[in-house]
């Protein structure tokens, strides 16, 4: 019996037509989702997360932090200086960084109007001196014809008119004279405030320095006062004694009482966090800010370091001695909202240049803000302080200030 096996064949029209097999689109896709899979993986990996930071503080035996604090690292002296009178700038001897001592000139003004001043009070008094000597002449020539009036009186050889005369030419003499020394004495004090007024064309330092910033060039105009719409300048030159640096914080009222005069604390730059500074409280100003609610405290720095400059971020830590309870001499304090837990153990993540370790500790006492860790952490080593619940091992981070 032949059959026909030619209907089962497929034409080449219909080959032509058909697409590629099931399995093939199937693998396809998975590849496509597990490629964009890949892609977000690798884009969230890279985005860091924006944290803030702390230094882990050791925590000798029967001390630890009561209160944390930030403020700014602020000198007590500090002074834009100006003139005395308003003038044309004429050299400018200083720039910014330079050390400046008591007295160095700093700059000078125009002082073409105040020399010249000096020089016409100057020539006043030298007329008023001159006329002073003619004077003292004419008196002493008053005088002997007084004495010859008199002695021809005595002998009847004069009138009575003549002597009055006499009398009269001396004491018109003497009173001018008084005049022509109080003159003169005015005089010679016009010399004085004409050479101050030279003087003040030159600028100088109020006290030892460092000029942190230049505010004024040749040819401009400087006035004690703001005048000219705004062209004239009140300063030259600005000025920080780095011999009062100290530390200005803002302590929250309802905490102030945890703080006392000579209280001691541990400062610890921005610029520099594993730096920490040894300081005391040297006062805690007397009055409250009703808007912020906080009371501003000044610190003291044990020891200045030419790495402390003005206007540096700090964050200080209140003290409190121990009362002679028995407590752990090991460990580090670090704030408890560095501490994340999970699965009931307790971790932190430390900052390793841009990216955190994820590191199990074993936390202790709590102290104010602040917790005790008995071990899993060197004093010194920065954690993330901030935004913990992003981070996991070896996250991207960036460090913003606290």
């Amino acid at each position: 019996m032949n059959r026909d096996l030619s209907a089962l064949s497929i034409s080449p029209e219909r080959r032509a037509k058909k697409g590629p097999p099931g399995w093939l689109i199937a693998l396809i896709a998975v590849c496509a989702l597990l490629a964009a899979a890949v892609i977000i993986a690798l884009t969230a990996r890279g985005r860091a997360v924006r944290v803030e930071y702390a230094v882990a503080r050791a925590a000798g035996s029967g001390t630890s932090a009561i209160l944390n604090a930030s403020g700014y690292v602020t000198p007590r002296r500090r002074a834009t200086i100006s003139s005395k009178i308003t003038g044309k700038i004429k050299e400018v001897l200083v720039e910014e960084g330079m050390s400046v001592s008591e007295g160095q000139v700093l700059a000078y003004l125009d002082d073409a109007d105040a020399l010249a001043s000096l020089r016409a009070a100057e020539a006043e008094r030298d007329v008023t001196e001159g006329s002073l000597g003619e004077l003292e002449s004419e008196y002493e020539l008053a005088l002997k014809n007084l004495e010859r009036a008199r002695e021809l009186r005595r002998g009847d050889l004069n009138s009575e008119q003549e002597l009055d005369n006499a009398e009269t030419a001396v004491r018109s003499l003497r009173a001018r004279l008084e005049v022509a020394r109080l003159t003169i004495e005015a005089a010679r004090r016009g010399v004085t405030i004409a050479r101050r007024g030279l003087e003040n064309c030159t600028i100088r330092a109020p006290f030892s320095g460092v000029v942190v910033s230049k505010d004024a060039q040749p040819g401009e105009m400087v006035s004690p006062v703001s005048a000219g719409g705004g062209y004239t300048r009140t300063g030259i030159a600005t000025v920080v004694d780095m011999a009062s640096l100290e530390i200005e914080v803002d302590v929250n009222e309802s905490y102030i009482a945890r703080v006392s005069p000579a209280q001691r604390v541990e400062a610890v730059l921005d610029a520099y966090p594993d730096w920490m500074i040894p300081a005391s409280v040297l006062t805690v100003i007397p009055t409250a800010d009703r808007q912020k609610a906080t009371v501003q405290v000044r610190i003291a720095f044990d020891e200045l370091d030419p790495r402390i400059l003005p206007d540096m971020g700090v964050k200080v830590s209140f003290l409190e001695s121990g009362d002679g309870e028995e407590g752990p001499a090991g460990g580090v304090f670090i704030p408890s909202r560095s501490v994340k837990k999970e699965n009931g153990s307790s971790v932190i993540f430390v900052i390793r240049d841009s990216t955190v370790e994820r590191r199990a500790v074993t936390p202790g006492r709590e102290t104010g803000s602040d917790i005790l860790i008995v071990s899993g952490i060197r004093p010194g080593e920065r954690v993330a302080a901030g935004n913990i619940e992003s981070l996991r091992d070896g996250a991207r981070i960036e460090i913003v200030k606290p």
